[in-house]
């Protein structure tokens, strides 16, 4: 057998953006990969996907020749081609813009007669804002919209509600209860979500459209997601459920693993012939970026051909999660696919059980906390929706030691927030006092973006961010620069210690630079897997390089691509 000696590349260390939080750069997508001449490369999987950026020199000299002077037939008449084609997009905007007359006059917003309250009030309270309101409207029904339109706090709704109950023998209207709802979903209150729903459960036999699809919604999210098919059914012996309740049972169902539910709902959903929502499709590609599966692949081909038969066309984010999905871990040398650092379903549950029950149930070795915590604290994470990323908070907020602790915490989340990710942070108490590192209003700020649970000052952390983590799905990331070594060395046998070190690979963001004032950048998760790999023709071989020493935690640098001659 002879093998070929391809070459000997090396891996990028650090990665200035993570593409999974959207935070790098949108000008361009071009492969990093490739950029950093690593040895492996982002390859795709059918055919070759290449975007360009407008620094591109070629890109420019083919804009400038697209404002030349054309000559119209049978004329000597030259006209500037500046202004863009009648179907480019922006054109429309452009040519309103230079005819303000076609313009729509604006309507003048209708001023408030009082302030909507921005703190829970009292029954006293309530009934002298209404002496104060002079609207023609019922004063219940137009305050609880004004609420619902400028998302005001859960608590202020609610004691409006307990108001209106306290006057009326303990009933509150259904407009009102659907308003209260709305408020619930926006701010992701699920608790409250499953409250009312219990509610016009046992009240109403039937609701309306907005009262079954702001449901719908607040259920996908919560540990009764499955509750949210059965309301779809409900919808569906009324009327024809929109795209947007098929958008978020599918959401919900990929969200939760449940990959044929969601399948079946997408095929459901054209059989009406309704034109799905883009995030619906997208929705599908950033579930199948880790499945190499090749029905599911064939599914992804056939939505591209959706789009092209429907001439849809997919957004910046979108067309972004279409490349991550073509592009996958490649050798440079032999063009091998190399294995994915994702865990299979299989593996992923295996690990998730043995950690629950050696970590988070298993013996004093791992944790330092009491019984009643632990379990205060199970109950929390079962009542909030899956998590998209999990946060040590007191390990981020000592990253920088220059930094005041409780702002560079707030930076953190703050960054994470404006992407639209659920986030938990989880702390000690003592965070809460007031302290030169510790500022009240900046660790306020905190808890409004972000879920938190402040678990005893003895505690340890580690057990409540894998357990946070692992309940809230393979999707969800942790933020520490804790390696854990202690956790997989106690780790009973050599494939749940394997695993651990893969998954945790696969999921633990570390932060580069999240300095306040500075834009937050990550050391970027690889997608391979770093090991002795073959499929038969070929080996990829990762090795040490003499005089680098290497930690038991890191993983080479340096691949060894051998292939066999035919």
């Amino acid at each position: 057998m002879t093998f070929c000696l391809f070459g000997i590349q090396s891996f990028p260390k650090l990665w200035k953006s993570n593409p999974y939080l959207q935070l790098g750069s949108r000008h361009s997508y071009i492969s990093l990969f490739l950029a950093d001449r690593c040895g492996i490369r982002n390859q795709p999987r059918w055919f070759s996907l290449k975007t360009v950026s407008s620094q591109d020199t070629k890109t420019t000299n083919l804009v400038a020749k697209a404002r030349y002077l054309r000559k119209y037939k049978g004329s000597d008449n030259e006209v500037a081609s500046d202004s863009p084609h009648f179907f480019s997009a922006g054109a429309a905007k452009k040519r309103s813009q230079t005819n303000p007359q076609s313009k729509d006059h604006d309507l003048s917003p209708v001023r408030n007669t009082i302030q909507l309250p921005t703190q829970p009030l009292n029954s006293l309270e309530w009934d002298r804002l209404k002496a104060d309101y002079k609207g023609k409207t019922r004063f219940e029904s137009w305050i609880s919209s004004q609420m619902a339109h400028y998302h005001s706090p859960v608590d202020v709704a609610k004691s409006l509600l307990a108001w209106v109950a306290a006057k009326n023998n303990g009933i509150v209207d259904y407009d009102l209860l659907v308003r209260y709802l709305h408020l619930c979903v926006v701010h992701k209150q699920t608790s409250e979500v499953i409250d009312v729903y219990e509610i016009m459960k046992a009240r109403y036999k039937i609701l309306d459209s907005g009262g079954y699809t702001l449901l719908i919604r607040g259920l996908i999210q919560s540990d009764r997601w499955r509750e949210a098919f059965l309301l779809l059914e409900d919808l569906k012996k009324v009327m024809t459920p929109s795209k947007k309740n098929y958008d978020d049972c599918i959401q919900g169902a990929l969200l939760h693993q449940d990959v044929n539910t969601a399948w079946n709902l997408y095929q459901e959903l054209l059989g009406h012939d309704i034109i799905p929502m883009l995030e619906t499709l997208k929705a599908f590609f950033d579930f199948g970026k880790d499945i190499k599966d090749d029905n599911y692949s064939n599914k992804l081909l056939d939505i591209l051909l959706y789009l092209r038969n429907n001439h849809l066309y997919p957004g910046e984010s979108f067309a972004h999660s279409i490349k991550t999905w073509f592009e996958s871990g490649q050798c440079s040398g032999c063009g091998q696919n190399i294995e994915s650092i994702q865990l299979s379903p299989e593996d992923y549950e295996f690990l998730k059980g043995r950690i629950m029950r050696d970590v988070i149930d298993g013996g004093d070795q791992y944790k330092k906390t009491t019984p009643q915590e632990l379990n205060r604290f199970e109950n929390f994470v079962k009542s909030c929706p899956p998590f998209d990323i999990v946060i040590d908070g007191l390990n981020v907020a000592k990253m920088f030691p220059k930094a005041r602790e409780s702002q560079l915490l707030l930076n953190v989340v703050s960054q994470l927030a404006k992407q639209n990710l659920r986030l938990l942070v989880l702390g000690r108490k003592h965070m809460l006092r007031k302290s030169s590192q510790w500022r009240k209003d900046e660790m306020e700020e905190v808890q409004k973006q972000a879920r938190c649970f402040f678990a005893d000052n003895i505690s340890k952390d580690d057990p409540f961010l894998l357990y946070a983590t692992l309940h809230s799905g393979n999707h969800c990331k942790f933020i520490t620069k804790d390696l854990m070594r202690d956790h997989k060395a106690c780790l009973p046998d050599a494939k749940t210690q394997r695993l651990f070190f893969k998954w945790q690979q696969g999921h633990q963001l570390a932060i580069i630079n999240g300095f306040p004032g500075s834009k937050l950048t990550f050391q970027r998760i690889l997608s391979y897997d770093t090991v002795v790999q073959t499929t038969g023709d070929s080996w990829h071989i990762p090795y040490d390089e003499d005089l680098v020493e290497r930690y038991s935690y890191e993983v080479p640098t340096k691949w060894l691509c051998l292939h066999r001659k035919t």
